[in-house]
């Protein structure tokens, strides 16, 4: 039925779902390309309509790419994004990962698969998976700051872009194949994946598939479940496939593809706290007039596992001279089925479910007294159900409308980009106790680029962006009357309260960066400050309910501070090679006007590289510092300081078959003990322990 849909809406309006081009290159899987690692070219944005590279924008863009996104490449976005600065991971254990960017995530990070919304519910809890496969990606571009310009306000955090190319975008005269094999030792992972672009001149193919399976993983001696060396629970498997087509003309082309995704992960043990029934409402009144420790009886130990489905339609057309002054029309649709079931052992507990249709229309004009943009516009509608035990959230239809403007415009050596967007959100919950919300909102942005020397910029950018809230914030145990029928958010161990009057989030941001690119050294410093008007937080009140505690969502002002600094240094040759030194930092803070810290927000951490490259080996070492998070937010607990140190290598060859690619990897290998003061489950889920990584690719 789906499909249909799709089928006729592609057939009557003509332009349906945007092409964005991905970068010229040969098969990959996992972001490895069939080159040698000296062949890596600069990436040109697919995130940016004008097609600009992260040096041409006065945003702050990072780009994963070839090799590099080849080597970083994990089972979840957050841990693949872990090591960009200004990036951290939130996790809930080894199957969920999900990106924070400058200490901003859930829902004010968006999640684009080929530039429209992954279509989860990754925004609404920290539990939830992030539904894209990092190991059948291209590239994955991640835009820090307010990115809501582009792609709707709910994008204050940033905005991450995986590209996977299911959507044949170019021309190719040979059929290119690429599988891989890997193994992780932390979790005895094994993964498998297969590519294949083929072509008959003007049509085009694509087609990709992943299995994944990982037994419980494994952390450093005494920091497991139950003081032992392995998180119990937590062993996870997945499967993908993808199959996609596209037809090229004089003008253009128009394409569609189908996503199945299947992904079953258990939440580690001392995750959920499982409160009893109804039923069981009579003895836990027993319990307490009985034992002093009736809390403690009144809580059990449950194993969650969580088993999500998702099918993806996608459907593009390019069109590029056809309408006078119009240089290119791209516009893409996309339909979502998107369910998981959270088991709690062999019973299901809660449905969740989220069918979404988003649309996206662009228009390139021609240069205009020295301008130079994209006017947009873009729609989508989501039917969210959460249906069992844990059903805190009503079901709700979300519409969401936006236009968009961005320009820019070059004299010499300044670069001006400018921007409007306008965003209509409407949430309409189906019980009646709940009344229907309708926000507007409006952004702005301002950017420039000041050429210093051919190879020094300073770049400055001031946005003005409006999020909506999001349907937890608002409506989370609303139907609730009384402290009595609250309902436990299990996966966070709390009773959460929305508040249904909330009103827009409005942030203001100002990023000032300095940047040298040089064909041996590149190096960018930025520095922003982030000011929030009625910045909704999750707060811990500091109060409990049967042991549970409650937190509630409020609006206040809120600011945040930080600064990143990446560099790569060549250092000179050796051995037949180039060696090169990387290094990066990031740091964020961030208050309440009433006063009190963001809860959640990465430390200072630092990072040090050092890389040998030759025509068919790479070697490197690295080293991550952490310091002690300890401002935690109130009621929350502070991490220690950590130091992880991780070596590789890879190697090519060439074969009769094709190149083949070999890949060794030993993560933490000091077996450090590494809480992430971003995860709720920093107290229960520490990071992997010392791990063996390995692994082949053989692309032909």
């Amino acid at each position: 039925m789906k499909l249909h849909a799709l089928a006729a809406v592609l057939a009557a309006a003509g332009i349906v779902s945007a092409a964005y081009a991905q970068t010229p290159g040969n098969t990959q899987v996992g972001g490895a390309t069939a080159q040698s690692p000296a062949q890596d070219m600069e990436h040109v944005l697919v995130v940016m309509p004008l097609h600009k590279t992260s040096m041409e924008t006065a945003f702050p863009v990072t780009s994963l790419y070839g090799d590099a996104l080849s080597r970083e490449a994990a089972s979840t976005l957050g841990n693949t994004l872990a090591n960009l600065p200004g990036i951290h991971n939130a996790s809930f254990g080894p199957g969920v990962g999900q990106p924070v960017i400058r200490g901003l995530g859930g829902p004010r990070v968006m999640t684009l698969q080929n530039g429209t919304r992954s279509a989860d519910v990754s925004g609404l809890s920290g539990d939830h998976t992030v539904a894209v496969e990092p190991l059948l990606a291209d590239s994955i571009e991640v835009m820090r700051g307010p990115a809501s310009l582009l792609f709707g306000g709910g994008a204050i955090g940033g905005v991450v872009n995986v590209v996977d190319g299911r959507i044949p975008t170019q021309i190719r005269e040979d059929t290119e194949v690429a599988m891989a094999l890997r193994y992780s030792g932390a979790d005895r992972g094994r993964s498998a994946v297969f590519r294949l672009d083929s072509g008959l001149n003007a049509l085009q193919f694509h087609f990709d598939a992943l299995a994944r399976d990982a037994d419980n993983l494994g952390v450093p001696q005494g920091s497991g479940s139950e003081a032992g060396d392995e998180l119990e629970n937590t062993h996870a498997r997945a499967t993908s496939a993808t199959m996609g087509m596209s037809y090229h003309f004089k003008n253009g082309f128009w394409g569609l593809a189908v996503n199945r995704q299947e992904s079953q992960y258990g939440l580690p043990a001392g995750s959920h706290a499982h409160g009893h029934d109804e039923d069981h409402a009579d003895h836990d009144e027993d319990l307490a007039d009985e034992d002093p420790l009736d809390e403690a009886q009144a809580v059990e130990e449950v194993f969650i596992r969580l088993d999500m489905q998702q099918t993806r339609y996608d459907a593009a057309l390019h069109l590029h001279d056809v309408i006078p002054g119009i240089e290119t029309l791209r516009g893409f649709l996309s339909v979502t089925e998107y369910e998981h079931l959270e088991l709690e052992g062999i019973e299901i507990g809660t449905v969740y479910s989220s069918d979404t249709t988003e649309g996206r229309l662009e228009l390139l004009h021609d240069t205009f007294a020295g301008w130079h943009g994209v006017l947009g516009g873009q729609f989508s509608t989501t039917t969210f159900s959460a249906v069992g035990e844990e059903s805190f959230v009503p079901k709700t239809d979300i519409t969401r409308r936006g236009l968009f403007l961005l320009e820019d415009w070059h004299s010499g050596d300044w670069q001006v980009e400018a921007g409007l967007r306008m965003d209509r959100d409407t949430l309409s919950p189906y019980e009646s106790v709940f009344s229907n919300r309708d926000f507007t909102s409006l952004s702005a942005s301002l950017g420039l680029i000041y050429e210093l020397t051919s190879q020094w910029h300073i770049s400055t950018s001031l946005s003005r962006a409006e999020r909506a809230p999001a349907v937890e914030e608002l409506y989370a145990n609303g139907a609730n009357s009384d402290v009595n029928s609250w309902v436990v958010h299990a996966a966070t161990q709390a009773i959460e309260l929305g508040d249904a009057s909330l009103d827009t989030e409005l942030a203001l941001n100002l990023d000032v960066g300095l940047t040298l690119h040089h064909d041996e050294h590149t190096f960018r410093v930025s520095l922003y400050r982030n000011d929030f008007d009625r910045f909704i937080n999750l707060a811990n009140t500091g109060t409990d309910v049967g042991g549970i505690p409650v937190r509630i969502y409020e609006q206040q002002g809120a600011k945040f501070v930080g600064a990143e600094i990446e560099g790569d240094w060549l250092l000179g040759s050796f051995a037949g090679g180039e060696v090169s030194l990387t290094t990066d930092a990031d740091w964020v803070r961030g208050r309440l006007d009433r006063g009190g810290d963001i809860p959640r927000l990465p430390p200072l951490t630092l990072r040090l590289g050092l890389q040998w490259q030759g025509e068919r080996a790479f070697y490197y070492g690295r080293v991550s510092h952490a310091t002690e998070q300890d401002r935690p937010g109130d009621n929350e607990t502070s991490t220690a300081s950590w130091l992880r140190w991780d070596f590789g290598a890879d190697w090519q060859f060439d074969t009769r078959i094709g190149l083949l690619t070999l890949r060794a990897a030993l993560h933490n290998m000091s077996d450090e003990t590494v809480r992430l003061s971003t995860s709720w489950l920093r107290d229960e889920a520490p990071e992997p322990g010392r791990s063996l990584d390995i692994g082949f690719q053989l692309a032909f």
